[in-house]
Formats: structure tokens, sequence, C-alpha cells
């Protein structure tokens, strides 16, 4: 035996063995069980982190696992490739988004091969490459075909400077993050997806993912928003003459309703506009703000007294000043609210910003008082008061009796909306799917034939000009009518990447020349099984691949609604945080003892944080694989912390995990062809067989490195081990440490692969106890311990107890006065 591991050498050998041998090819035709294993697959930055590190390792656990209990596994691996910063790197760096893009896939591929993940990676692809999104763009007219897209102006966010449409995290107080120009809302021609066809089966479809997390559930069932409330028309007072439409989900609150808000392209306030300059001025002031709902929550509240007043329902002679406010949305409900400040925060800061009356009508407990004068809104049940007819109703009656009313007024209808949009799809940019239409001004839109597909990006492109390099090409976007022959015009918008990720796994599972994928083998894998990545992505990327696959079962291309039977979320890698005396981020590299190394400074360390590079509180893996080797690396990010919480890196922790996979190949080193076992240690070999697969099955990966290292324990303490408990410890450890696991089999002269071999069987007889250690007390004070067969007579028990020298001399000569005897725990003398 070598006496000694090397884990680089190991490494690589082993990662050479099974790629020769195609171990991890998944087969289609297998009659094994399949099992679909998948970790959300990465945007190719160029390096990985120790997040990408914990994420795959735990899915590779499964993966192998799932192999070794008898399944025919697909456990694949690609790339999120399309995405802005490939752009701000070709504008940077002078580089084309491809020539960026592929060189960071191979680096990145390079890292993740040394960790010996066991990936199809025959299965292998970017969403960039025109083979994939050539499938998209053909999907894309499948739901086109289908009534599932549709083509309307939509308010975006605007960059007067740099002339493209920003994303809400480009907006950085109210600026564009390239430019610092002020950023201006306009109304574009965007391509939807009608999501909102499927609200109602996509929340009830979260009734039906018990192998989710709860708090993800939730999130969606939020994002979608189902709500039941009033949609009604304020009656005008003259001279105005126009009513206002309004919905609420709050109807009970109609007595507390102080002002009527409607956003700034609202047709009331577009015409009022024309006729006033400053009302206009405001207008192209709120122009500057955010486009999104959770934006405006957060915006300084601003409005604009149209002059207009409404009669208040039901409140006679009460009448409601109409604003135009930079806080409502025409695209959300009608574009027009009733404002409650008591009772809703929003409505609350506008309303002290302009002096609006603030009327309690749901009591906080015993706060009955009709003027509110608290500055948080309240928002929690309660019975309704200063409400008329309403007066001690609870939320619930009080909701029915105002939409009863209303109904039966004939001013207004009991209505459910919900907060989901529909998916705006359009990307002003180059580094996208292109969308696979033509505007010809004789036949309008028309879809690009299929024989015609992939609409490919053209290579020859300058970014050197703010804007999107498509639409400035001098030949791309020019092209005949598919239907007509006429001249007409490419789109230039490109494809929200969350459209590549949206059906990424099904051609994962199947990957024919000639279309997006095969049906029959697509559901022979679907839906995944286990799906493993951030919560980060619990709402968009979830939300879309789930509405995505409802569309592709809706045109009649799958039969499938959900595409992933379970949901893991991983926690993050976390690590202390460094500033150098003069108040610069330090990396962990940067530091030593608590000083920076280059000047020899005192640092501050700060709080323990998810790694990320803006604070540089990243550990590169590199060096870890280089000193430390792979299964040390992956033996750390499963232990400790529960896998759904964040873990703390540490060098002792890596260290520790190099010591394990040390002492498990000492012990292999040290074994002795044809040993026994003592009969305690081959129980808890069997005990600790059935324990990590029930750990490993559970996602519960630190529950079976805890058992693992207990079972190493016990082995080092015995004077020897059987070849079948030392095969048995290897089996159990080579999910986790992989290379090992290889190693010491091929020195044991095991035959073939650990990775092909099975899992080993629990022999139920070991897992039954046959001995028990009863504790024998001598006037209720514990003086001893024994050991007899399990259910032994009491007649037995109280003979060997009697017979213990530890016994006898705290007897002293006294005769037992009485024994009493609990079998198989307890032996207690009375003298």
């Amino acid at each position: 035996m070598t006496p000694r591991f090397s884990p680089a050498e190991a490494d690589a050998r082993w990662q050479a063995a099974w790629d020769s041998a195609q171990t991890f090819v998944a087969d289609d035709h297998s009659p094994k069980p399949k099992r679909y294993v998948l970790e959300m697959f990465p945007y190719p930055s160029g390096r990985i982190h120790m997040g990408h590190v914990r994420n795959y390792t735990m899915g590779d656990v499964l993966a192998r696992f799932l192999r070794m209990t008898g399944h025919e596994v697909l456990h694949p691996m690609g790339w999120d490739a399309f995405g802005m910063p490939a752009e701000n790197a070709a504008m940077e760096k002078k580089v084309h988004p491809g020539e960026w893009t592929y060189a960071n896939i191979a680096a990145m591929k390079a890292q993740l091969k040394r960790l010996g993940l066991a990936f199809d990676w025959l299965r292998e692809f970017a969403t960039c490459d025109p083979d994939y999104y050539g499938h998209e763009q053909a999907l894309f007219l499948e739901l086109l075909k289908g009534g599932l897209v549709y083509r309307k102006e939509s308010a975006v966010n605007w960059d007067p400077v740099d002339m493209t449409v920003l994303a809400n995290e480009q907006v950085i107080d109210g600026r564009g993050w390239r430019s610092g120009a002020l950023v201006e809302k306009r109304k574009l021609s965007q391509w939807f997806l009608k999501i909102t066809d499927f609200a109602d089966d996509l929340l009830a479809g979260l009734g039906t993912l018990d192998q989710w997390p709860d708090k993800v559930r939730l999130m969606q069932e939020n994002w979608i928003g189902k709500s039941e409330g009033l949609q009604f028309s304020f009656a005008p007072v003259a001279p105005f003459d126009q009513r206002i439409e309004v919905y609420s989900t709050r109807p009970d609150t109609i007595f507390g309703a102080s002002f009527v808000a409607i956003a700034a392209d609202h047709p009331i306030a577009r015409a009022l506009a024309d006729a006033k300059p400053d009302a206009a001025a405001f207008i192209e002031l709120c122009k500057q703000g955010g486009t999104t709902a959770a934006e405006l929550e957060t915006a300084e509240k601003l409005g604009f007294d149209t002059g207009y007043r409404m009669q208040h329902p039901f409140a006679a002679g009460v009448e409601l000043p109409v604003y135009i406010a930079n806080f409502v949305l025409m695209d959300y409900g009608t574009g027009a609210v009733m404002g409650v400040p008591a009772h809703d925060q929003r409505d609350l800061d506008f309303a002290r910003k302009y002096g609006l009356d603030v009327r309690r009508v749901v009591a906080d407990g015993d706060l009955t008082d009709p003027v509110f004068d608290g500055s948080e809104a309240y928002t929690g049940p309660g019975r309704l008061v200063n409400s008329d007819f309403l007066n001690d109703m609870d939320v619930a009656a009080a909701k029915r009796a105002v939409i009863d009313r209303a109904e039966a007024g004939g001013w207004g209808k009991g209505t459910t909306v919900w907060r989901l949009r529909d998916w705006g799809v359009s990307r002003q940019r180059y580094w996208g799917t292109p969308i696979p239409i033509v505007h010809c001004g004789a036949c309008g839109v028309v879809p690009v034939p299929t024989d015609q597909l992939p609409v490919k990006l053209p290579e020859d492109v300058s970014f050197d000009i703010p804007g999107n390099p498509l639409d400035r090409h001098p030949t791309w976007k020019h092209v005949d009518c598919p239907s007509c022959g006429a001249p007409a015009r490419r789109e230039t918008d490109t494809l929200d990447t969350f459209v590549d990720s949206s059906w990424y796994f099904i051609r994962f599972a199947s990957q024919p020349d000639d279309k997006p994928f095969d049906r029959a083998v697509a559901e022979s894998w679907l839906p995944v099984d286990q799906y493993i990545g951030g919560v980060e992505h619990a709402i968009l990327h979830l939300l879309y691949a789930r509405f995505w696959t409802r569309a592709l079962n809706h045109v009649g291309l799958i039969d499938l609604k959900e595409p992933f039977a379970g949901l893991f979320t991983q926690g993050m890698v976390t690590h202390e945080t460094y500033k150098s005396a003069d108040g610069r981020w330090l990396a962990p590299s940067e530091v030593t003892d608590g000083i920076e190394t280059a000047t020899g400074d005192a640092i501050t360390i700060g709080r323990v944080e998810k790694m990320s590079k803006s604070k540089k509180n990243t550990v590169d893996p590199e060096p870890i694989l280089d000193r430390y080797g792979a299964d040390a690396a992956r033996w750390f990010m499963l232990s400790d912390s529960p896998p759904e919480r964040d873990l703390p890196w540490s060098e002792a922790g890596i260290e520790g995990a190099e010591r394990f996979v040390k002492r498990v190949w000492k012990l292999v080193a040290n074994h002795t062809a044809g040993g026994t076992s003592p009969e305690a240690l081959t129980r808890a070999v069997h005990r600790t067989i059935a324990g990590v697969a029930d750990d490993i099955t559970a996602l519960q990966f630190n529950k079976a490195v805890a058992k693992l290292y207990t079972l190493l324990g016990e082995a080092e303490k015995a004077k020897g081990m059987s070849d079948a408990d030392m095969d048995a410890l290897l089996l159990l450890v080579s999910p986790m440490i992989p290379h090992l696991a290889e190693e010491a089999w091929s020195q044991l002269g095991r035959p073939g692969l650990i990775a092909d071999a099975a899992w080993p069987l629990v022999d139920a007889a070991m897992l039954v106890e046959a001995e028990s250690t009863i504790a024998v007390q001598v006037n209720g004070k514990l003086r001893d311990t024994i050991v007899l067969a399990k259910g032994a007579p009491k007649e037995d028990a109280e003979a060997a107890a009697l017979a213990s020298e530890k016994i006898v001399r705290a007897l002293e000569g006294k005769a037992p006065r009485k024994v009493i005897v609990v079998p198989d725990r307890l032996v207690n003398i009375v003298a």
C-alpha cells in the first residue's frame, strides 16, 4: 500500500479515468429508474467561487448516491451565457462579447472539472450557442402562434446619453449607471408573454410542490398576488365632467378616503398637460422616476393638484381632490387609486406632505379616534369605526358590504386582480437571443420562417457608440419580407435572458438537432427530481420556468406543467471582511494576523458576510485545490453547517477536512486483508449505512458527515477490520470524497471503479443491539455498569451485579435488603 496520499496526483488520475470511461454519461434508453439532479447553471464570469463549490458539491453527492442505489442519473452542466456583463466587457476591454464569454466558459469548466463533479459533460451547451438560441426562437414562434405573445407600448427607463433602455437595477438615484444622465420614462413598443393567463394555475400549482421550501412558495404566492377587491368609479364634481375609475383591495376603508391619485400618463393627466404648462412640467418630472411598484414605494411621494374634485360615493357633501402622483403606475390596475392615508403607508406619506385629511376607520386595539396622528399607517385587522353603516363590522364583512352596495347601485363591481403583470421580454441590446420577427410596411409583423432559423447575431458589431449595435448595423436588420418579398426590417430587440433559463432543463434532457427537444425523451426525465440553487432566484427565474413549461403544455409540446418536483435553496459561503487603515477593502490573501501584509498597518475586521467581489472577502478555490485537494474542499463544504444555512469559511475548517481525508487513507494503508471486525464495529458500520443513506436522501449532508466521523473513530479504535467493513466505509465516503475512495479501492485490489459500485446493503439483524449496558446502583448511587445479553432474565442481572468487584467493595460486607431490577437498564441494590 502506498504510504502517502497525494491529492494532486489522485485528483487528476481519477478525473481522467471517469472521463475515459464516460462514467457519468446518462443513457436515455436505460431500463433503470431515472432520476434528474440539476444545479442552477452559472453565468460564465470567468472564475468559480466557493459558493459554486458548495452548490455543485451538494448536487454531486446526491447524484453519485443515486447512481450507487441503482438509478440512471441525469446530472448535466451548461452556461447561462447571454447578458449585460459581456457587453460591458466589450466596451471596457475592446473585445467581442462572444470571445469574452467563451474564454470565460473554458476557464470555469477547467476549474469545475478539478472538483471531480459527476457531470454529463456530453450534454453541455451555452445559451449563446446558435444551436440553442435557434431552438428558443422556434419555441417563441410556437407561443406566438398559440396566442401567448403580443406587442404593445410600455414604459421603460431610457438613458438619453447612452440611448438605451436600462434595467431597474441600472438606474441609480434616478441616473444612468454608466452615463450619469437623468433617466427618462419613455413609451416603447415591447414584446410581452401572457404569463397572466396562467396566474390562477401558477398559484394553484404551488399547492402541489410539497418538496419546495415553504418560504419560496410564499414568495411566489405574494409575487403572483391574488387579491379580491372593488373596481368602481368616482363621480365628478362640476365643472369637471369625467368619472375616474379606481380599484381597491380595501373597499372597507372607503370612509377614510381623502384624495384620488392618477398616473402621470393617465388620459386625464395628459389632457391637463396640454392645457397647463405646470402640469406638463410635473409630468416630465415624473418621467425621471422609476418604472416599477417596488421603486415607487421608496421614492419621495410627489403630487400635482389638478383642481378637479370627485364625490365620495357614501359621504354626502364630501369632495376628494384629484392629484397627479408619481407613485401611481398606468400599467397597474386602472392607473388611478383611492388614497386612504390612515391605512396605507404610501398614502400617509403623501397626505402628510400635502396637508390632507387622515381619518382612522379601522380600530387599532382600543384606538378609535377619527383623528389619526401616527407616522406609521395601521394595516392590521380590527373592527370598522367612523364608517357609518360599516361600524363594528370586521374587515372581511365590511369589504363584502361595500361591494354589495356598489354592485346594487351600479357604480362598482367586486373583482379579482393580480399583482402579476405580463412578462416584458424585449431588451434593447446586442448580446441576447434575436427575436425572430420581421417588420414589413405592407404585411406588418411577420414571423421568421422556421427553416430560416436560427436568426444569428452578426459578428461585426461595434460598441464604440452608445445604444444597441443591432439598430445601427449597416446590413443585418435589412431583410426581405418572408411574406411578400418587399424590403423589410428585422426586429432589433433581443430576448430577456430569463427566457434562456426558462427551458434549459428541457434541452438538457433531450437534444435532437432538428427540434428543441424530443417530447418522449424529455418526459422520461422530467420533472427535475432535485433542483438546487440560491434563494435569490426564488421568484423570477422559478416563476418564469414554471410559466414557460405551462406555455409549452398549452401549445401541445409537452405533457408537463411543473418543471421542478424538488427544490433546495442552499445557504451562502461567508467570510470576514477586512479594511485597510485608509478604508480600502482587503482580500483575505492580503491580510496576515490582523495586519495588511504589504504595509504592516493594522486593519479593521468587519462583519462576516456573503462572499462578494465588491468587498473582496472571497476565497479563490484554485489555491485551496492546489494545497488541500478536491476531496478536502468538498468535505468542508458538506461539514458543520446545515446545507440550507450559511457556511462561514475558515482555515481551521479546511484543515480539519484535510485531516479527515488523511485519516481515512491511513486506515486503508494499515488494513490487513482477511482481517475481522469486532461485532460492535460491524454493527456501527450497518447503522451508518442506514443513517447516511437517509441523510443524503434528505439533503442533510452535515448529519451524514457527522456519522462518518463517528464511524471512522470507531474503526481507528478497533484492533482489526474485515474486508467487508472496510469496503463499506469506502463506499459510504465515496460520494463526498470520490478521489480518495477510488485510489483506496484500487490499492485494495477491488474490481472496477468505486463510482460504479453499488451502495452497501444493510443487514437488518446488525441494527438490533445484542447487548445492553446496565447501570448498577447501591442505595441510589451509581457504582458500576455491567454488559449483558439484551433481554437477560432478572436473576442473571442481579447475580452479575452482586458479583461485581466494585459492588462488593461498595457494600462493605453488608447484606442487600432489596434488589430492584429494571430489565436492560438498571439494577438498584438497597443495603
